[in-house]
């Protein structure tokens, strides 16, 4: 059933307008697929419900979703046109849920591993979503060759969080203590004033 659900996911991701720009089915396959699933060691080495803050069109989320079922699944979507889209397929899978909100109003502290993809500029990204993790949990956050690891590092430590390892564009941010007091700021500030 759960390979089915893939194969009618990227169908319909490449033929639903404002769900991505990506055009043929290969080059969603690669870069929504693909790239989603070479985060599977690293959300398996952390135990703990999984979020996929701003899905969109559902990756990384509903790839790691069918490929490791055991796990707990939220597919985390501002855009309540984008949350029916996913809804479709979730809806198939008994180990994934679709939220309609915002990362800043989401319960904290809550998931053991928080996926971030396309997000937002990798500060902000970590300050949407390292919130969202309990301690000793992480964030796995998908770099672009351009992104600067310092930045990343300082907003990082800002809320209790260390930059750990970098793995072919994936980095792996650790949950060291608890949300400081402050945090998350509220929906928007984020992005007009980043910690980094």
């Amino acid at each position: 059933m759960a390979p089915d659900v893939l194969e009618r996911w990227l169908e319909e991701v490449v033929a639903t307008p404002g769900v991505t720009a990506l055009a043929d089915l290969e080059g969603a396959r690669r870069m929504l697929l693909d790239d989603a699933l070479r985060a599977v060691p690293l959300v398996t080495a952390t135990a703990g419900p999984v979020v996929d803050v701003g899905s969109g069109g559902g990756s990384p989320g509903l790839p790691l979703a069918v490929t490791l079922p055991a796990r707990s699944f939220t597919l985390l979507e501002a855009e309540r046109r984008k949350c029916l889209f996913l809804e479709r397929f979730a809806a198939d899978l008994p180990n994934a849920d679709v939220v309609w909100g915002r990362a800043e109003e989401h319960s904290v502290e809550t998931y053991g591993v928080a996926l971030a993809k396309a997000l937002a500029k990798p500060p902000v990204a970590v300050e949407l979503c390292l919130p969202l993790v309990r301690p000793g949990g992480v964030l796995i956050l998908w770099l672009g060759e351009s992104a600067d690891r310092e930045q990343v590092a300082r907003a990082a430590g800002v809320l209790c969080g260390s930059l750990e390892e970098e793995m072919d564009g994936l980095a792996t941010v650790r949950k060291v203590g608890p949300t400081p007091p402050g945090y998350p700021r509220r929906p928007g500030v984020a992005k007009k004033r980043p910690l980094a």
